[in-house]
């Protein structure tokens, strides 16, 4: 090899690395920032559906006969959208933080969804199966990739204080997203696990299970009736999100924890009410059972509802009935 063409190759190597090392401290100052024009919702506590609300979650309490299911395992915030700039809301213990199991993707996707916008991160192929795999079928191995690409992040050795706490500032620009946008109660900072987190993930946890993504019901509720309502970016973005939480209640599969059959859905087979519309995130571990749904009824309502429930992991009733209550009580 001549010399001159071994001295361009290392310039061009060098000049590689100098980038790389430019590159690395500008992404660590990345934020995600909302839309410009961006307001939070007003959203008016009404009390025909609070009524409503009340009614279905103590009527399907009551379904357990024995107490099994008590009132402090439920959590559930309803909010009818058809006036997007008036929408209506109620709650049943809205504000207790709770473990979101995969319900939390939709604040990863929300999220990347404004970094795709506003140019900071550019859209692959492989950034699209991650982000449907983590969606549509709940990956949890996607998810964290998707947390790593909003964070500049990743999973690995444990880091000494001072390298660790600029890991864990970079970790917390989706918190600081959202708290920017008057989000509170929640944090959304910690990768899904099929097992456990090992390394730097579980020194973000301070090796106790510290940190771990929460959220309410309202907060959840209120996501995605701004996904719904396009506020949280534009139209073409609105619809790439409505489209991966699209389900089909009436989908054939021996699956019955399916998104789209085993939770909202499931009512919807029991009441054979067909022409239903449905999109919805759902979480499921070994004790959380939760679902984010929103509606569209063939006879106009439009609305979210979203229901938390812990220590019935494996209860299949509960969520749908909850469903089913309140669609009576929205008919009158």
């Amino acid at each position: 090899m001549k010399r001159s063409t071994l001295r361009a190759i290392t310039f061009i190597v060098l000049l590689s690395l100098s980038v790389s090392a430019v590159d690395a401290p500008k992404r660590s100052k990345i934020e995600i920032v909302a839309p410009k024009t961006y307001s939070a919702p007003k959203l008016e506590p009404s009390a025909k559906l609070q009524t409503i609300l009340d009614t279905a979650v103590n009527d399907m309490l009551r379904g357990y006969a024995d107490g099994s299911f008590k009132n402090t395992e439920i959590a559930a915030t309803l909010i009818d959208v058809r006036e997007p700039s008036h929408m209506q809301m109620a709650s049943v213990r809205d504000d207790e933080r709770i473990y979101p199991a995969s319900v939390v993707k939709m604040f990863y996707m929300n999220a990347l969804e404004r970094q795709l916008e506003d140019g900071k991160v550019t859209m692959t192929n492989e950034l699209a199966r991650g982000l449907r795999d983590m969606i549509v079928v709940s990956s949890n191995e996607a998810t964290q990739y998707i947390l790593d690409v909003l964070t500049d992040t990743s999973s690995g050795a444990e880091l000494p204080q001072k390298e660790f706490d600029q890991w864990q500032y970079q970790r917390n620009r989706v918190n600081r997203f959202y708290s920017a946008m008057g989000f509170t109660n929640i944090n959304v900072n910690q990768k899904t696990f099929c097992e456990d987190a090992y390394g730097i993930e579980q020194q973000s946890r301070n090796y106790k299970s510290e940190n771990r993504n929460g959220l309410t019901t309202n907060a959840t509720a209120r996501l995605l009736a701004e996904i719904v309502t396009g506020r949280m970016n534009t139209p073409e973005r609105t619809a790439a999100m409505m489209d991966l939480m699209k389900r089909d209640p009436f989908k054939k599969t021996d699956d019955a924890d399916s998104q789209d059959t085993g939770f909202s859905g499931k009512a919807f087979v029991d009441m054979k009410m067909t022409g239903v519309k449905l999109w919805s995130k759902a979480g499921w571990t070994s004790r959380a059972r939760h679902d984010a749904a929103y509606i569209e009824t063939p006879d106009g309502q439009k609305f979210v509802l979203v229901i938390f429930t812990e220590n019935h992991a494996n209860d299949h009733e509960a969520i749908p009935n909850v469903v089913k209550g309140v669609i009576k009580g929205l008919r009158g």
